[in-house]
Formats: C-alpha cells, structure tokens, sequence
C-alpha cells in the first residue's frame, strides 16, 4: 500500500468513525466521487442495507447535464437521492462525505439534498 493510499484509507476511517459516534441510529448519507461521476446513498447500518441510492450514470440524470462530473450533476443526484429517501420513510440522516472536502461537488450535493428534504 502506497503512502498515499495509506492516508485516505485513514482518513476515511477517522471520518467514518466520527460519524458513527454521533450518528444516534440515523442512517448515513454516504457520498463517492470519482473523476467523471457522483455517487450518494442512505445506508442504515443497523440492518445493513441500502435504504436509497442515486448516481449521475442514470439515465434521467444523465439526460440534462454535460457531464457527470461537475456541480449540476452532484445537485442533480443530491435532489433525487433525498426524494427517494423521504419515500423510503428517511427524513434525518448524518452526512458522510467519505475522507473528501466538504467542498466543490460534495458540498452541493449535500446541499441539493437538504433542500429536498433531507435534515442532517
């Protein structure tokens, strides 16, 4: 394992351990970004499954932006992703941003989804 690799993997464990202590049996908005998409899913850890989950490679996603990779795209997925949560009967969620700033891309899918309904 490279250093690099060495200091994500801890500082993605330090972020989600910080979360899990706090979380109080909410479910976690957990949050991936690559290069060229946004991933965003409600994850209830007591039972260990994916409550509601959305990404910018759908197609009704994919059909308004220019890419997969910028702001639009990461609002576009933090507002579908809360709509499917508050269906699934979620309403307050702790946010995990995943080892990454919460800036950029990270920050507006947060925020898309707080507008849509989703408190944390």
């Amino acid at each position: 394992m490279s250093a690099k690799s060495k200091t994500t993997a801890r500082r993605v464990a330090r972020v989600r351990r910080s979360i899990k202590k706090v979380a109080n049996g909410r479910p976690r908005l957990s949050v991936f970004r690559s290069s060229k998409q946004i991933y965003a899913q409600v994850i209830d850890d007591n039972q260990g499954r994916t409550v509601a989950a959305a990404s910018s490679l759908e197609k009704d996603v994919r059909e308004g932006l220019k890419t997969g990779a910028d702001k639009a795209a990461a609002a576009a997925v933090g507002k579908l992703v809360a709509e499917r949560a508050v269906e699934a009967g979620v309403k307050d969620v702790v946010f995990d941003r995943g080892g990454y700033i919460y800036h950029g891309r990270v920050k507006a899918l947060a925020d898309a989804a707080r507008e849509s309904g989703l408190s944390f």
